[in-house]
């Protein structure tokens, strides 16, 4: 896709400008369908219909919804810091849509080729953070801010053990660039890393296990960072109202809600190039090429999406001891035992 633009455009500021718009265009896609998926999936594991008058099925629900919300009065309290407050939304999608920039999305599409790409992820994820608190702070409401300090202390704690997977993953493949994490799964399911990678048979029979608990604490850890069920709870309705975004209406809390969606995307596709090989295709060479890579890429994605609204629906929400418990009680340690076990088995 860069060669494609550049061949038209030239290397010009269209050309970055372009490329910078279509990630844009594709999370605007992408938010629609998934909160149309995710009302029709919980729909059916809770046995009941959901949209059905907006259309065939209710498929025109989430432009209604949309339409709606931009129409809403955009309301800032009278106490509110009036500035921090209308940053705050901005500040947070900034953050997520950073994330973007370094995402593989095929062999002929990737933002940005940064050689730190993963601890670049990692540094523009804490933007985030900051833009909760900003919110939280600023709707002078104790709900809010309530919500805002707990979400902090949740993304920080579940960063770590977070980090911690992705570390062994980096002294696997010896990189922090994702393509180049993408490449070295190339070749069919069996190279990929959540199998072991392209090792050797005894390397791989030994990693295997460990691989695949790191691929459930990056995932456990990928929820807690996106405020998901289990750990919804800096959203919790029933104790804090909305949380951070209580004061928000109109075109701000829609935009807390894009940037939601947009970031669950994220660190499933994170997911994706750690884990799970990237675009690469799990037949080999075949189905393979630029637009095949696209292709698995976002069905990959989109396959822990589903996986992730699916618990949303199912788990019980966790008291705030019982979340810090599971990060710093069970995934950290199971965590830092994985990485000095894939140290042991590079090394020997």
């Amino acid at each position: 896709m860069d060669q494609f633009l550049q061949s038209i455009f030239g290397d010009s500021i269209l050309t970055q400008l372009l490329l910078g718009v279509l990630p844009l265009v594709f999370v605007l896609v992408y938010a629609l369908v998934t909160l149309y998926s995710e009302m029709k999936i919980a729909a059916h594991i809770q046995d009941r219909l959901a949209y059905m008058r907006t259309g065939w099925h209710g498929v025109l629900q989430p432009f209604a919804d949309m339409l709606k919300l931009l129409q809403k009065e955009d309301i800032i309290p009278t106490a509110a810091d009036k500035l921090l407050f209308i940053l705050a939304p901005y500040v947070v999608f900034i953050g997520t849509y950073a994330a973007f920039a370094v995402l593989p999305f095929s062999s002929a599409y990737a933002g940005s080729s940064l050689d730190l790409g993963l601890f670049y992820i990692i540094a523009v994820s804490a933007v985030v953070v900051v833009g909760i608190l900003m919110a939280g702070w600023a709707s002078n409401n104790k709900w809010s801010l309530f919500g805002a300090i707990r979400s902090a202390s949740q993304i920080i704690s579940y960063e770590i053990p977070a980090a911690l997977a992705v570390l062994a993953v980096v002294m696997i493949t010896g990189t922090m660039n994702m393509n180049e994490i993408t490449k070295f799964q190339a070749g069919g399911i069996q190279n990929w890393l959540i199998f072991g990678g392209p090792l050797p048979l005894g390397h791989k029979l030994f990693l295997l296990p460990v691989m695949i608990v790191l691929a459930l604490i990056y995932y456990v850890c990928s929820m807690a960072e996106v405020n998901r069920t289990p750990f919804d709870i800096p959203e919790a309705e029933s104790e804090l109202v909305q949380g951070y975004n209580t004061e928000y209406t109109g075109m701000k809390f829609a935009i807390f809600y894009l940037a939601e969606y947009a970031n669950l995307f994220v660190v499933s596709a994170i997911a994706v190039v750690l884990f799970f090989g990237g675009w690469s295709s799990p037949f080999g060479s075949f189905m393979s090429g630029p637009i095949w890579d696209l292709f698995w890429f976002t069905f990959k994605g989109m396959l822990l999406v589903f996986v992730n609204v699916w618990l949303r629906w199912t788990l019980p929400r966790l008291r705030v001891d019982q979340l810090m418990y599971v990060s710093w009680k069970v995934l950290v340690p199971f965590a830092l035992v994985c990485v000095v076990l894939v140290g042991a088995i590079m090394v020997l």
